[in-house]
């Protein structure tokens, strides 16, 4: 089944797509989306049309910084109801905790994991890979656009993180990276993430308002409880998650999800998954990632698939796509020379 996400992700779409030379209503159409979409914030469309939108967009108008930009204007009010819960928390912590507890309502393909680590918060996001590998970056630079535009909300717009980190190459223009995600904004890194102080999501936070809390509280336990996922769910978001760290083991992700490992291991049994077939899942979506559509060296590959040594890549990716992942970058570079060549010749 597709992941689906608030129609609210494409605020500002319009005004992007006509700045950058592209007619909103045919590139909706084209992606299979109605434009009305764009007037009932609270329908869930599916991530996949979303995500087809914002390559085509960014492709089309050669706006590499696409989804950035769609991010730029963005307000907690975008969020709906979950917005208004958020604002009224008294600290950005226990703000953030809502946005990660109300997310599947939000984008069920986004995961989002605090870390930290002395005096220092690491904030990651993550999203579903699916069936357009290449529209990830549109993606999860809107998503972090639109948490840095979050913070900001609370620490001021003067606000910058310690660091942005991306984990896809810099675009050719880094002048609305920087506008929006700060000066210390760094690419090619194994994960996504921002960086900031632990006191700044221990700032308190002064307009928060325990009884508009607990209004917003009630409505969304009225209208709009979060929605009860197959546990095979809340694992995969954590083996996204995970991986790269080196880290996604069964305990590591029971420990994330809230269930103890043997219950983990009993429920995936009964939904008719296992942890294993999981992990592999994941892995096969992150190596057309990383492997087809990124020119990363296979050693690199290798740690942020969880592999402790490129021999161990090797031998899973033959077995996986019947051939080494040399041989497909091969092929790859050998199909977009054959497709250089026709262009040329037109």
């Amino acid at each position: 089944m597709s992941s689906l996400v608030r129609a609210a992700s494409l605020t500002n779409y319009s005004e992007v797509a006509r700045a950058s030379g592209l007619d909103p209503v045919r590139m909706l159409l084209d992606a299979g989306l109605n434009p009305s979409v764009l007037d009932e914030p609270d329908l869930m469309i599916p991530v996949e049309s979303v995500a087809s939108l914002l390559q085509s967009s960014a492709a089309r108008s050669g706006n590499e910084s696409f989804g950035l930009c769609m991010a730029e204007s963005r307000r907690l009010s975008n969020l709906g109801a979950v917005g208004l819960l958020v604002r009224e928390q008294p600290t950005l912590r226990d703000s953030l905790d809502v946005l990660m507890r109300y997310l599947p309502l939000l984008n069920g393909s986004l995961s989002l994991m605090i870390e930290a680590f002395d005096q220092v918060v690491v904030i990651r996001e993550e999203v579903k890979p699916g069936k357009e590998n290449r529209a990830t970056r549109q993606r999860i630079e809107l998503a972090l656009g639109v948490m840095l535009r979050i913070m900001r909300q609370f620490l001021g717009a003067d606000w910058q993180p310690r660091r942005v980190c991306l984990a896809h190459p810099a675009p050719r223009d880094l002048r609305t990276h920087r506008r929006v995600m700060g000066p210390a904004v760094e690419f090619d890194h194994d994960f996504n993430c921002i960086v900031c102080a632990k006191e700044d999501l221990a700032a308190p936070n002064p307009s928060a308002d325990p009884a508009m809390a607990r209004y917003a509280q009630q409505l969304l336990d009225a209208s709009a409880r979060p929605p009860v996922e197959a546990l095979h769910d809340d694992v995969r978001r954590a083996v996204l998650l995970l991986l790269p760290s080196g880290r996604c083991t069964i305990e590591q992700v029971s420990d994330h999800v809230g269930v103890v490992c043997r219950t983990v291991q009993r429920r995936l049994a009964d939904e008719g998954q296992t942890f294993s077939s999981i992990v592999n899942d994941v892995r096969k979506e992150l190596a057309t990632r990383h492997v087809l559509e990124s020119e990363r060296p296979l050693a690199e590959v290798a740690a942020l698939l969880g592999f402790s040594a490129p021999s161990g890549l090797s031998r899973w990716f033959h077995a996986q796509f019947g051939c080494s992942a040399k041989e497909s970058r091969a092929k790859r570079s050998a199909g977009r020379r054959r497709t250089a060549a026709l262009y040329a010749q037109d």
